[in-house]
């Protein structure tokens, strides 16, 4: 199975990718093939809104999010990791899910959703914050199920961590590490 991890994160090593990291090592553990996108050091420009993709279906834009489309177009599994920022998923990967405008005009005005191939799509969402309360995870949760949808992702489970904000303080959660390696092994079965 092919494996396309988005991480959200622009602080290397930081409590996301140290979740990201624990999935994508079950999946490879797995024998399945992972490629790992991050956006915060790639060259992506946001949507412009131009509405040139609702007759195509293909976003003019030329940049480094056509390798992310080719891999979202081919992958079977997709985890989508962030912090939540302002009850937000962070800038870095909503720039990736608002360029997937493309694929939404594909699906919903075209009638041409992504193939699911041979394992069917599915799913995994990482989220961690440093707030005490479930709103900024609920919303951040929203904008992903939409974007799973979008790329005919129909299910994805969800795994969020509140109340860890400093670098590498999830490794002090009693189970986040481990849920996240297990979640990456459902992820693949």
């Amino acid at each position: 199975m092919k494996v396309v991890a988005l991480l959200g994160s622009p602080r290397v090593a930081g409590n996301t990718e140290l979740l990201l990291n624990e999935a994508i090592r079950a999946a490879e553990e797995g024998g399945h093939q992972v490629i790992l996108f991050r956006p915060s050091a790639m060259n992506i420009s946001p949507c412009l809104n131009c509405g040139c993709c609702d007759e195509t279906g293909k976003c003019v834009i030329d940049d480094e999010m056509n390798d992310v489309y080719k891999a979202i177009r081919d992958t079977d599994r997709v985890i989508l990791a962030s912090p939540i920022f302002f009850f937000s998923l962070s800038a870095q990967i909503k720039t990736i899910i608002d360029r997937c405008q493309s694929f939404w005009c594909e699906k919903y005005l075209l009638k041409k959703p992504i193939e699911p191939g041979p394992y069917g799509r599915k799913g995994l969402l990482l989220m961690v914050g440093g707030m005490k309360r479930q709103v900024g995870f609920d919303c951040g949760g929203a904008t992903a199920t939409a974007f799973f949808r979008t790329i005919n992702v129909p299910e994805h489970e969800t795994l969020y961590f509140k109340e860890i904000d400093a670098q590498g303080a999830i490794k002090g959660h009693p189970t986040a590490l481990s849920e996240a390696y297990e979640a990456g092994k459902r992820l693949v079965r």
